[in-house]
């Protein structure tokens, strides 16, 4: 449930804002792991709802308090109630929704850094919410009372940034092949040929899409995608919306094919999510 402004949007907006968050960035021994720890509390009762776009962001939140109603490409039903959990990557929208009620700390990894950490493959987490018992067991029921305990936000960042060192201290490191691979598709914005990274490691397209859904829970492809959209995002912000140019820059076949992958990842035309922002 990231809170960045470039991976949600609030629907319902107000002048009084209905919630306070606190944000930390992660100490320099968990870069390339975690990218930010964060928390929420809500503070005005109320109906509220966000939508995140796909992102490279593999959360795990521990709540002390409501529970969300999250959809996976879709609006939540009534059964779809998530307190504690950890979510692995998904390529397309996300609708969250709250009731007044929500506090947490979330820590957010990178999708190599998740893997390191949950120590599952993370194909286990793709396209789902995973309890917080079932993704870390007795261990991570006792970090969520310890939080619930601490008094402030700076407490419960130490505790969780203890927390998640402490695991990684006893985690086995990723195949180099499968790091470097997955480092070449981010830098590259998503252009680099998945041939190209099989021939380089001289592995099949298939052996290359078995490592990745181990490490990250997708294949190299849709990683691709994620990795493009989130860029041309990033363009629009600069480039004053010529989807044409944006389209060319990023290595979509066309503006109609940009177009496409807006609505399949954002669920939203270019257009109208930059009426969003």
């Amino acid at each position: 449930m990231s809170v960045e402004t470039e991976r949600h949007r609030q629907d319902n907006r107000s002048p009084a804002l209905h919630f306070e968050m606190a944000r930390r960035a992660p100490a320099p021994s968990l870069s390339g792991i975690v990218t930010d720890i964060c928390g929420y509390r809500e503070t005005r009762s109320g109906h509220f709802r966000i939508v995140e776009y796909a992102s490279l962001t593999v959360p795990l939140v521990i709540s002390f308090a409501e529970a969300f109603a999250i959809g996976l490409g879709r609006d939540p039903g009534d059964n779809d109630r998530y307190a504690s959990f950890a979510a692995g990557l998904y390529a397309g929208p996300v609708m969250i929704e709250s009731f007044g009620g929500s506090c947490c700390v979330q820590v957010n990894f990178t999708p190599l850094g998740a893997r390191r950490f949950f120590g599952l493959p993370m194909s286990e987490l793709r396209d789902r919410m995973v309890g917080l018992d079932d993704a870390l067991g007795f261990d991570g029921i006792a970090l969520r009372e310890r939080l619930g305990e601490a008094p402030d936000w700076s407490s419960r960042f130490a505790i969780a940034e203890d927390f998640v060192s402490g695991r990684l201290a006893e985690a086995k490191e990723l195949a180099p092949e499968v790091r470097w691979a997955c480092r070449m598709v981010i830098a590259s914005g998503g252009r680099t040929r998945i041939s190209a990274l099989a021939e380089e490691l001289g592995w099949s397209r298939k052996h290359l899409a078995a490592k990745f859904t181990d490490a990250i829970g997708i294949g190299p492809k849709t990683l691709s995608r994620i990795v493009r959209f989130n860029r041309a995002l990033s363009l629009s912000k600069q480039q004053d919306d010529d989807w044409a140019g944006i389209a060319a820059d990023c290595g979509y076949a066309d503006q109609a094919h940009l177009v496409r992958e807006f609505r399949q990842l954002a669920g939203e035309t270019p257009t109208a999510l930059a009426a969003l922002a």
